[in-house]
């Protein structure tokens, strides 16, 4: 049997610990800006996580022939499009205009487009990602922002333990079982055991997290199976694209966790299907009340 080489044992050692450190260090941040009253801090640290993520978005999906050029350019036009865009429809939303946030991701997807069709540089991808990045980052404003007397830092909250738990568990399951992959082809890394345990750990966080407020345990429970799945898939979805484009990692922004696309992937798709459950579905994710 081959013994694994101390080097390589070093180097995973001191990956996980910075993976952790770091984790630990951005989810303190995340938690002190939903805690605070004011939603402007948030807001603007959320479009600021947007212009890291749209640029690594926007140099992922350009086509060859582009990759030379924007190699040359310190930022490129379409992740000052994207970011544009994304900055306008949270001011929209701190200002209590939640249609003109829509207008402003419909009105930035358009212009992405022609930009880059102007280019010939994948104009579907690079419009797809004002969305990509867009809906999110709107998502989450809109949690923080539109629910009545303070409701929205609890809803924030929710989201973050959950997503956290599901990464967290499927992480720790996954190095301590290991076991059949779920889609080698798309994620080699990922297996059947750490998603099960990610979804287990997330319910149990999130039950938790709605037993101090003595709510409605059991349907706490349910729901945050169904989002964890929905920050799974997410993450699978990132995978799949950084596969189609041949890349590992969208970038090397965080120590441990590659870069904000990889760090961000399951909480963009969680953040906007709870999103849709509050504000079209009239779901209340705290099951009871709020304190």
């Amino acid at each position: 049997m081959t013994q694994p080489h101390p080097g390589n044992i070093l180097r995973s050692g001191s990956e996980g610990f910075l993976r952790v450190l770091f984790g630990v260090f951005l989810a303190l941040i995340a938690i002190a800006l939903a805690a605070l009253p004011a939603s402007v801090p948030f807001a603007i640290v959320t479009v600021v996580m947007a212009l890291f993520a749209a640029h690594e978005w926007h140099r992922l999906v350009r086509s060859p022939a582009q990759r030379q050029v924007a190699d040359q350019q310190p930022i490129h036009v379409q992740t000052i499009i994207t970011v544009a865009t994304i900055a306008c429809a949270v001011a929209a939303l701190v200002l209590q205009v939640p249609l003109a946030a829509f207008i402003f991701l419909a009105i930035g997807t358009a212009a992405a487009f022609v930009v880059a069709r102007q280019r010939q540089d994948n104009p579907l991808w690079h419009a797809g990602g004002v969305l990509y990045i867009g809906l999110p980052s709107v998502a989450l404003v809109a949690l923080k922002v539109l629910p009545p007397q303070g409701q929205g830092i609890w809803y924030v909250m929710g989201l973050f333990f959950i997503v956290w738990a599901t990464d967290t568990g499927a992480l720790v399951f996954g190095k301590l079982i290991g076991g059949k992959k779920i889609a080698p082809r798309i994620s080699p890394g990922k297996t059947w055991a750490g998603t099960i345990g990610g979804t287990v750990t997330a319910a149990v966080v999130f039950a938790l997290y709605i037993a101090f407020f003595t709510f409605d345990v059991l349907s706490g429970l349910v729901f945050a199976v169904g989002l964890s799945v929905v920050a799974h898939l997410g993450d699978l979805f990132e995978s799949w694209v950084k596969r189609h484009f041949g890349t590992k990692d969208s970038g090397g922004l965080i120590p441990g966790h590659g870069g904000m696309l990889d760090r961000m992937d399951s909480m963009f798709a969680a953040s906007v299907v709870l999103a849709l459950l509050v504000f079209v579905l009239d779901l209340n994710p705290m099951f009871g009340g709020h304190s």
